[in-house]
This record gives C-alpha cells, sequence and structure tokens, in this order.
C-alpha cells in the first residue's frame, strides 16, 4: 500500500472517534468500547507512525498521533508569549438588581434591540489557543492578563478536547477558553496523592492549575484536564456577526464549547436562565460558580468601555455558596500548640465544590450555643471561598427529640488537667507540660514554615516525647547526645535514618532566627511578622529585651501582635527556652538584606507567596522578592501587588481572583527580571 494513503487511513481511524465524543457530543460507541479502542491502537499505531514518518517525512501532519505531545515530552518552564488581545477578566455581581442594572446600561447604549447569552461560569482557568491556517501553534496561559502569559502549548495538546487541527481551516483564529476537571477526573488525582503519600490537592480548579503548568506533559495527560471555547479572541477570514453564531462555527470546525448556553432578549429570560443554570449546580460532572452574561452582538462589543481589568461587554453572576445538609454524628475535641480546645464536627459525607468532607471546626463553645448545636443536628455546611468546610447553622425542624446543646468540659482531653476560659471565648488547658501541646508545637516548629527540619515527622515527634527525649522545642537541639540510644530503641531507624535526621536538626541551627522565631508559635506571630521583627531588632536578644511601643514602630506589627510578644519573653519559660538554644549552637543573629537602592524592577510591589514553587522554598523567594526592591506580606489584601502562586495555592489563591489581583508564576516573574523591565 502506497505510504501515504496508509498514513491517511491510520489518522482517520485515530482520529474519527474522539472527534464524535469530545468535539460533536454525539459518540457512536460506549465508552468502554471508545476506552478499549484507544488500548488496541496506541501501542502498534504508535509504531507504525514513527516508521513510517522516519522514512517519509513528508507525510508529517500537525494532526498525526506522533506529533500530539505525549509521555516524554517537556515543556520550556517560564516562556512567555505576548497577548495579542487582552484576557481580562469579568465584574462580579451577586444580586439581580445588579444584574438588572448591566442589562439597562447595554440597552441604553446598544439599543433595545440588543440580544444576551447566558452560559455557565466554570470553575477553571483561562487558556488561549492560537490557530494559523488551520493548526494549533500556541497555547498560552493568562498569565497578567494584558502584557503576557506563559506558552503551555505542550500540555495543551495532550488535552483531548483541544483541536490540534481545524476541519474549516482560516488564516488565522484565537481562542480563549476554560481549562478544568471534572470531578470524576479530580478524585483520581487525589486517590492518587494519597497512594503516594502525597498531599491531595484542595480543589479541582487548583488541581487543574498546577497540571496546566507542569514540566512533563505526561503527567498533564495522565491526569485529564478538560476544556472548552467560550470566546472568539480574533478571527481572520470568516465574519461572524454573534457569539451563538460564533460556537455554531466552532462546532463546526470541530472545537469543543461551552455545554449550556441560552440565547436572551429581555431580562426575564436571561434571569430565567440564571435560575436554570443555578438549578445544574451539584448535577454536572464538573464545578460551576455562576452565570456568564454577555452582549451576543459582536459587532457592538467595541461600544462597551473596558476597565483596567474588566470586559466592558460580559459581566459574571456568582451564586451563593453550595449548600448541603448533613447529619452530625461526633464532636471531637484536640489541643493546639497555645492550648485552644477546639472542637470538630464529625458529620456524615457530602460533596462541596468538587471534594467530599466530612468534618469542620465548630470554633468555640460561644459558636456552638448560638447555633444551638447538639449532636444528632442536621447541620448546613458550605465550603468558605469554596476551599474551608464550615457550618452556618442547624436545621431547626429536624433537632433531635430532648437534644442537649454540646457542652465542651473543662477539662484538657489530652492531659486531664483542668482547662479555663478565656475573654475570647476559647478554652484553653494550662499546663505547659500538657503533651497534646508540646506536641503540636514541636510539629509546627520542625515544620516547613518554620525552622524546616526535614524528615522529622509527627510519628518521630511523638515518640520521642513519649519516651523522654523531648520536653520542650530547644530539646530537639540535644538529640544527638542520645545517638546511640536512638538508633538502639529504632525510634527514628537504624544507623542511616537516625544519622540523617540528626544532620537536618544540626544544618537547621544556622537557619536565620526568623524562622525560630516564627517556630515558637506565638500567638499572632507568622512568618512575615516574625521577618519584620527580626530585620528590624537584628538579634534575638534584642527582641526579648523590647518595649511594645519599640515594637509597634514597625511597618505591619500592630498592637496584639507587639503584646503578645512582650508577654511571651517575659514568661520565665521562655528565657529558659532562650539559654537552650544559645547553649546548643542556634544561630540568633539576622542577616539582615542591605537596603535597595535605586529603580528596581520591583520597587514599590508587595507580594504575596502562596503554594509549592518549582525549584525554590519560600525563604529563596522571598529573598528573591526584596534583592528586586518588594516587599513580602503574608495575607492577600487589596494592596497586594501580585500573588506568587505555585502548586496547590489554595485560599489566597481564591483570594486574590476574587480581588482581581495578577497572579503569577514564578517562571513569569523571573522572566520578568531577567529582562529587568518593571511590573506595572
Amino acid at each position: 500500500m502506497d505510504p501515504s494513503k496508509r498514513a491517511q487511513e491510520l489518522r482517520e481511524l485515530l482520529n474519527h472517534h474522539s472527534d464524535l465524543y469530545y468535539n460533536q457530543d454525539a459518540p457512536a460507541i460506549s465508552d468502554q468500547e471508545y476506552d478499549g479502542l484507544m488500548r488496541e491502537f496506541q501501542s502498534p499505531v504508535d509504531i507504525l507512525f514513527a516508521k513510517l514518518e522516519k522514512e517519509h517525512p513528508e507525510l508529517i501532519v500537525p494532526d498525526s498521533p506522533t506529533q500530539k505531545v505525549g509521555g516524554t515530552a517537556k515543556r520550556t518552564a517560564g516562556v512567555l508569549v505576548a497577548h495579542g488581545v487582552p484576557m481580562l477578566s469579568m465584574q462580579d455581581l451577586f444580586t439581580r438588581e445588579e444584574v438588572d442594572h448591566f442589562i439597562t446600561d447595554c440597552q441604553e447604549k446598544l439599543g433595545e434591540e440588543v440580544t444576551f447569552l447566558v452560559e455557565t461560569k466554570i470553575d477553571g482557568l483561562s487558556m488561549a489557543l492560537r490557530y494559523e491556517n488551520g493548526n494549533l501553534v500556541t497555547a498560552i496561559t493568562r498569565g497578567d492578563g494584558r502584557n503576557f502569559g506563559e506558552d503551555v502549548t505542550a500540555n495543551a495538546k495532550v488535552i483531548d478536547d483541544v483541536a490540534v487541527t481545524l476541519r474549516d481551516p482560516i488564516p488565522y483564529l484565537e481562542l480563549r477558553g476554560e481549562v478544568y476537571m471534572t470531578n470524576a477526573a479530580f478524585d483520581a488525582v487525589n486517590e492518587r496523592q494519597e497512594l503516594l503519600g502525597k498531599k491531595p490537592f484542595a480543589n479541582p480548579r487548583n488541581c487543574a492549575a498546577g497540571t496546566l503548568r507542569q514540566l512533563d506533559a505526561s503527567i498533564t495527560k495522565e491526569r485529564h484536564l478538560s476544556f472548552f471555547v467560550f470566546n472568539i479572541q480574533d478571527i481572520q477570514g470568516k465574519e461572524l456577526s454573534t457569539h451563538a453564531e460564533a460556537y455554531d462555527y466552532l462546532k463546526h470546525c470541530g472545537v469543543t464549547v461551552i455545554a449550556h448556553y441560552y440565547v436572551c432578549t429581555t431580562r426575564e429570560e436571561i434571569w430565567n436562565a440564571i435560575e436554570a443554570i443555578g438549578d445544574m449546580r451539584g448535577t454536572l460532572p464538573y464545578d460551576i460558580d455562576g452565570a456568564v452574561i454577555k452582549v451576543n452582538n459582536l459587532m457592538l462589543r467595541s461600544q462597551l468601555r473596558d476597565t483596567a481589568k474588566n470586559a466592558g461587554y460580559q459581566v459574571a453572576y456568582k451564586y451563593p455558596p453550595e449548600q448541603k445538609e448533613t447529619v452530625l454524628r461526633e464532636i471531637e475535641l484536640s489541643v493546639g500548640r497555645t492550648g485552644k480546645i477546639t472542637p470538630t464536627a464529625i458529620f456524615d459525607p457530602v460533596r462541596l465544590c468538587g471534594t467530599t468532607v466530612s468534618r469542620c471546626t465548630l470554633h468555640n463553645q460561644d459558636f456552638i450555643n448560638n447555633l444551638e448545636i447538639c449532636l444528632g443536628s442536621t447541620l448546613r455546611i458550605e465550603k468558605s471561598g469554596e476551599v474551608i468546610p464550615k457550618c452556618v447553622g442547624v436545621v431547626p425542624e429536624k433537632q433531635p427529640a430532648g437534644g442537649q446543646v454540646f457542652q465542651i468540659p473543662m477539662v484538657c482531653p489530652a492531659c486531664g488537667e483542668p482547662a479555663v476560659r478565656e475573654e475570647t471565648a476559647d478554652i484553653k488547658c494550662v499546663n505547659l507540660n500538657c503533651p497534646a501541646q508540646l506536641e503540636r508545637l514541636i510539629c509546627h516548629f520542625v515544620g516547613r514554615g518554620a525552622m524546616d527540619i526535614k524528615g522529622f515527622g509527627a510519628v518521630y515527634v511523638h515518640d520521642l516525647i513519649a519516651e523522654g527525649y523531648l520536653k520542650d522545642v530547644a530539646d530537639i537541639f540535644t538529640l544527638s547526645q542520645y545517638r546511640e540510644e536512638l538508633i538502639q530503641k529504632g525510634i527514628v531507624g537504624k544507623v542511616k535514618n537516625t544519622d540523617k535526621l540528626l544532620a537536618a536538626i544540626e544544618k537547621a541551627k544556622q537557619n536565620p532566627p526568623d524562622r525560630l522565631l516564627t517556630g515558637l508559635g506565638i500567638s499572632n506571630v507568622g512568618k512575615s511578622a516574625a521577618q519584620a521583627l527580626m530585620n528590624h531588632f537584628g538579634t534575638m536578644d534584642a527582641l526579648a529585651q523590647a518595649t511594645e511601643e519599640e515594637m509597634m514602630d514597625i511597618d505591619d506589627i500592630g498592637p496584639i501582635s507587639a503584646h503578645c510578644v512582650y508577654t511571651y519573653f517575659r514568661q520565665p519559660h521562655s528565657q529558659v527556652l532562650l539559654q537552650k538554644f544559645k547553649d546548643a549552637g542556634v544561630n540568633m543573629v539576622q542577616e539582615v538584606l542591605p537596603p535597595v537602592e535605586g529603580d528596581l524592577p520591583l520597587s514599590g510591589k508587595t507580594v504575596v507567596i502562596s503554594g509549592t514553587l518549582p525549584g525554590m522554598s519560600r525563604e529563596e523567594a522571598t529573598q528573591l522578592i526584596q534583592r528586586h526592591g518588594g516587599k513580602v506580606t503574608g495575607s492577600v489584601s487589596k494592596k497586594t501587588s501580585f500573588l506568587l502562586a505555585g502548586e496547590s495555592a489554595g485560599s489566597k489563591l481564591e483570594k486574590a481572583t476574587a480581588l482581581g489581583i495578577p497572579v503569577l508564576s514564578l517562571e513569569e516573574v523571573e522572566q520578568f527580571l531577567q529582562e529587568g523591565t518593571t511590573l506595572s
């Protein structure tokens, strides 16, 4: 057989059912048959194609299976691509009145004949696809939305919903769509994370974001991302008049577009569409967090002015947080590192925002009293920021007969010593020798956010306390004295593991003292406050002698934090700890970076760091920002210039997105710094 004919035959065979399934929503075979077909063809076809195309390179085309990035392909990190068309955000609306105002404004500016399109807003992340003569040439992330996005072409090509070639080629087409993860795909990823002993992802959106930016496309491929297109950014060679017409055209081209959308004329039709989409929540295989209302007439959109971050022709109606009812089965009491006794609700598992939850905090006795929570109560649960589960109330008509409001015992559940109620409504164990407090404090002390002692797991902490080796955090630095005993008892393993842990402890002695201060677990003193204090005072001794007024002279140090630090260092126990640290050779002097000079790229910028950064610790990233004139803080606010986000960025990413604050990757920041440009 002629090689060209054979190559064409194989291409059509591989792509036919994929197109039916992903692009046309009209599969001709079952999922099981489809999966079996893919498994059957995958190995032999790849081999045959490779042989054919090696012998006949003229046969290589963009939609060849060998040209779709697979298992060993890797993308280059940090390659930025300039936006031809800005990838702007949308203004969020929360009431019908706000929706009506948007409609009225559009009608007054565009005329009563304007039509609208209402569609689902899937909780994912934006990606732009650029096609030249029908072939996908570039895929980029949103980046800063206006200037640059990151090249993720290699990863985009392994997403089944992404069309590599168009059935109706035109000179140029740029599409914008949403990368997301179905609940089933997300569950599969987290199951694998747990099997590997890795931290599960918080929600599908965070998982999708981390997956799209993987350097190894094989990881992207195995996590089964999904994608749909929701806008034509730029088009050459085709005239379209409405957004609905554009969707029809894109489906004709083999492009996966958003599944649920409604063309509307009146405000009543628009609101009915919003409610219809809202009724879908919880029934779709993916998470939605709103409905998008956009002007359908493409030629009229330019008459609506964009803001610095939002497109003028569209808005997003955000639904109230999804709530589920579930029955409270148990209240678990735990003791934190400060002695606070925290009640945690254990309830029947429910699905919220893409994850299954079965527990949430009940905060304190006042919270329990206000909601009248009893064992057996039917709770209303939602996710705060679509990340953290929380109880927002009980269902009064479903309260258990004769139920009594739960009372936190005034006895420590860990040590049995009396507990006291503070003015803050917290109930605390005041026993300084409480093993639960000590265990939590030491776990915090050795953790990544504090002293970062590698390999010092919670099991080791528990056993070392139980065996009497750790009576306070300073005892960590005396463990080398008991090396032979530790090896003999096998608390952290035999010779190799024990020596490895002792070496990590020895290395930690050289950490900057702001990490030590963070590790002490002083109330209202996190990493940012600890660094600010140590940068100002220089030594731990100077800080220990400082007054509250002197501390409050520092930016970002308020009266509460200053009082907590002052009080802590006036306790005899704290003075003993400091001396033990000194005796053990722990570093107590902060290396303060020299003040920045000149107009540096990040001068005047306030940066928040969140998530796991590739190849760089949080501390190293902080120093990188500071060397280039920036300031690093611990929480996202309207004053934040941008969020430096890594994998599993969590609630800070959610807040930054909600506030419209730019979210940049480490690669994007490094690229800007290398170019020496100033971030606007």
